[in-house]
């Protein structure tokens, strides 16, 4: 019992380390938003002091200059309608060739997850110009197009989990006069609330934190996402405003931070649910 207890001291005290060295960048990116911006490359380990302490002044300058309240808007709207979009229709398609076995469907169902082993970088060149061709350059556009890259994890994590639906549950909404798609929104999708949450989740953050997919697509001289803009406060000559970009980056990590530890519990309940038929 004692060296388990000792293990049990040791392991936990191993990832209180390892937990401070994941938040210590943060930490650091914290104090820098606060000081000038020389200190910043002078001093950027140390605490703020009355000589190189600004106060809010970083923020303003990021918020009044850089237009970085235009792209938090234009940053919520492309996450939300590319997450609403992404789970609405994989989790109808998942549904679809989960319940409709036939080879069509298994083969819609392996390009899905082909889809998640192949990298970005083999397609963005093709990808800029079709979707400059098909005026896809705006918020709107570039919703569709997360919609394809996100269908390949949102339908394999959907169809886990229609999986581990009793196919007698959809059985008795017919019966009862439902047709296929009142079933769906009706019986299934209250059902399948777990995944939804996680998948949401994942979407969210890999959409809020995107970087190359809207810089190769948007028209950026009339859209820009957070991390364009922060990518725009450097300027030329080598010139790099390293006060707004640190009041930025707080910006930008704090909402989508506090959306995951809200939120972290449902990925675990999700995955597993998802899992049980796998």
């Amino acid at each position: 019992m004692k060296r388990k207890h000792i293990l049990s001291w040791v392991g936990t005290a191993f990832f209180c380390v390892l937990c401070f060295i994941w938040v210590l960048p943060i930490i650091i990116v914290l104090m820098d938003s606060f000081k000038s911006r020389t200190f910043i490359s002078l001093q950027p380990f140390e605490l703020p002091t009355e000589q190189t302490f600004v106060g809010l002044e970083n923020y303003i300058q990021a918020i009044d200059r850089y237009g970085f309240l235009d792209a938090v808007w234009w940053t919520v709207f492309i996450t939300i309608g590319s997450v609403f979009v992404i789970l609405l229709c994989c989790s109808m398609c998942a549904w679809f060739i989960t319940r409709v076995s036939n080879r069509f469907n298994r083969a819609v169902y392996l390009l899905c997850v082909l889809s998640m082993v192949v990298p970005f970088q083999m397609v963005m060149f093709t990808l800029s110009l079709v979707a400059d061709r098909l005026n896809l350059d705006t918020p709107w556009g570039i919703i569709i197009i997360y919609l394809g890259f996100g269908a390949g994890l949102a339908v394999f994590m959907f169809c886990g989990f229609v999986k581990s639906i009793p196919i007698e549950i959809e059985e008795a909404a017919l019966i009862d006069g439902c047709s296929p798609l009142r079933t769906f929104f009706s019986v299934v999708l209250p059902i399948m609330k777990p995944t939804y949450i996680s998948v949401g989740i994942l979407q969210t953050m890999w959409i809020w934190n995107d970087f190359l997919l809207p810089y190769l697509v948007l028209d950026t001289n009339e859209y820009k996402t957070i991390s364009i803009v922060i990518q725009f406060m450097k300027g030329s000559y080598g010139r790099v405003d390293m006060g707004a970009i640190m009041a930025a980056l707080i910006m930008a990590v704090i909402p989508v931070v506090v959306f995951y530890l809200l939120c972290q519990k449902h990925i675990i309940k999700g995955v597993a649910a998802g899992a049980v038929k796998g």
